[in-house]
């Protein structure tokens, strides 16, 4: 067995001053993040948690989340985060599959989950710590599910060696200073929000939680809390630089979590933010890759964070050369050991040493990857693939266009075709959009029907909830005018396969 030392004793040993934790008023230095995960592990010995235990939770990003977090893998058990934006209904079948031998709960939340107990009352002061033993880097330690926007969520097993690599790959890009300080809006029931956690503390950075998503609040903390990271999805961005954000102080900002639309990009860069894209999954213990900070243009997701590999495979799972597009598949150590009994789903996405991920892309000469989409977010419009990322980037430039997202609807002529939700700064003309697009896409990627709402869809770590979508674009039918123009479009480009 390959053993893995807690990082939290390892970091207050070297700084015991620093500070490592900070939420709301409440700050924690090394030694006292320290001294508060050791009675954690205590109390969860003290319930009878032990080495291959599950412990489910339900709760917002709260510090208590973090301490349970580094706990569980002195004792070689588990975190299970339960998504704090499900319904009941939708939670019970995932505690069933988890099995947990303790569930706790906010006293808001934990009416979700039947018998859950109060985290609030759970803290029990007169616990005295005791000595644990180094893990097991083989161990799991947190089950997460999969965000479930495209079907039914599956639970991906990761292992203490996955953050741990996940971390020491990630600092060898970013290279960590002293003083720096991550912000935390991701959600600590999100493989980003847990991933930071371990990755502060590998490099003995800062982290801040921020309790809810709000811009102003991120702004605050770069200007006046002295924030240098933060990892971003899209919208997020565009939020703060509505609300102000300059790269004063800051020394990245990683952007990931679905497409990020060029416009978006060059604007954080004339406000100074240094933006890298990314890549990554939950399978893969979140960033698989991440533009480098001397060379990011902004043009691609990156390069493999070091100690990855990533290749674009075939039909056949053969690898295919720099500029064709396939399958995207991962190796490395970050990948997951499985589905949590799943073994068909496990043994499709896990062949040999590496992660099947059903995303499609490209690599370039200089190994950089392009995501084109994910799998299950493919349009095949008239026997031709279309990539929503691909025509979102071109209907997002246009001016009038605050949000969009791409998704299929259903068509008896050409299986399906591509709708476009748009969030408008205006409203727009009647054809406007296809207009637009049709200069700069072929024909049979143009939207066949634009739809406006108010807002799109989105999951609880803000990326767009592609299920909910394609549900919003089944419930209205393109308007009459559209359709001929559609099918005209697609009978003169299509192609026969």
């Amino acid at each position: 067995m390959v053993t893995a030392p807690c990082p939290v004793s390892a970091r207050a040993r070297r700084s015991p001053e620093g500070l490592a934790l900070v939420a709301g008023a409440r700050r924690w230095s090394w030694a006292e993040l320290e001294r508060a995960v050791a009675v954690t592990a205590a109390r969860l010995q003290a319930d009878g948690i032990g080495r291959g235990d599950r412990v489910a939770l339900l709760a917002g990003n709260d510090p208590r989340v973090v301490l349970l977090f580094f706990a569980v893998r002195r004792l070689g058990a588990a975190l299970a985060p339960l998504n704090a934006r499900l319904t009941q209904a939708e939670l019970e079948p995932q505690v069933a599959r988890l099995a947990p031998a303790l569930v706790l709960g906010e006293d808001s939340l934990r009416t979700r989950v039947p018998g859950a107990a109060p985290l609030e009352a759970w803290e029990r002061p007169t616990v005295t710590p005791k000595e644990t033993s180094a893990g097991d880097a083989e161990a799991d330690w947190a089950v997460l599910f999969t965000s479930g926007t495209t079907g039914q969520p599956r639970a991906a097993r990761l292992a203490v060696r996955a953050f741990d690599a996940l971390a020491t790959a990630s600092a060898a890009n970013l290279q960590p200073r002293p003083g720096d300080r991550w912000l935390c809006n991701l959600p600590l029931f999100h493989v980003g929000g847990l991933a930071m956690a371990a990755r502060c503390v590998h490099d003995g950075s800062t982290l801040e939680l921020q309790p809810r998503a709000d811009a102003e609040d991120l702004v605050r903390a770069v200007v006046a809390r002295g924030v240098t990271h933060l990892s971003l999805v899209a919208r997020t961005l565009e939020q703060a630089l509505d609300s102000g954000l300059q790269g004063k102080g800051l020394r990245a900002v990683l952007v990931g979590g679905g497409p990020v639309p060029p416009s978006l990009v060059e604007r954080a860069r004339r406000s100074g933010v240094p933006v890298l894209l990314t890549y990554g999954l939950t399978e893969a213990c979140s960033q698989v890759t991440t533009e480098r900070p001397a060379d990011a243009d902004g043009t691609t997701a990156g390069a493999p964070l070091p100690g990855l590999r990533v290749s674009i495979l075939d039909g056949e799972g053969r690898a295919l050369p720099p500029g064709s597009e396939g399958t995207i598949a991962v190796h490395g150590p970050t990948r997951m050991s499985g589905y949590l009994d799943d073994a068909p789903g496990t043994a499709a996405a896990l062949q040999g040493e590496w992660l099947r991920t059903g995303d499609l892309g490209h690599l370039d000469a200089r190994g950089r990857l392009t995501v084109l989409a994910r799998r299950t977010d493919l349009i095949l419009s008239g026997g031709e693939n279309v990539y929503p990322a691909e025509v979102e980037a071109v209907l997002a430039e246009h001016p009038a266009v605050s949000e969009v997202a791409v998704v299929a609807r259903a068509d008896a002529r050409w299986g399906q075709i591509p709708v476009a939700l748009v969030v408008g700064r205006r409203t727009l003309a009647e054809g406007e959009l296809q207009s637009w697009a049709r200069t700069r896409l072929a024909a049979f990627k143009v939207p066949a029907a634009v739809q406006p709402v108010d807002r799109l869809p989105r999951t609880a770590a803000g990326k767009v909830d592609r299920a909910a979508a394609r549900a919003l674009a089944a419930s209205s039918e393109p308007c009459a005018s559209q359709k001929p123009a559609a099918a005209e479009t697609r009978a003169s480009t299509m192609r026969f396969k």
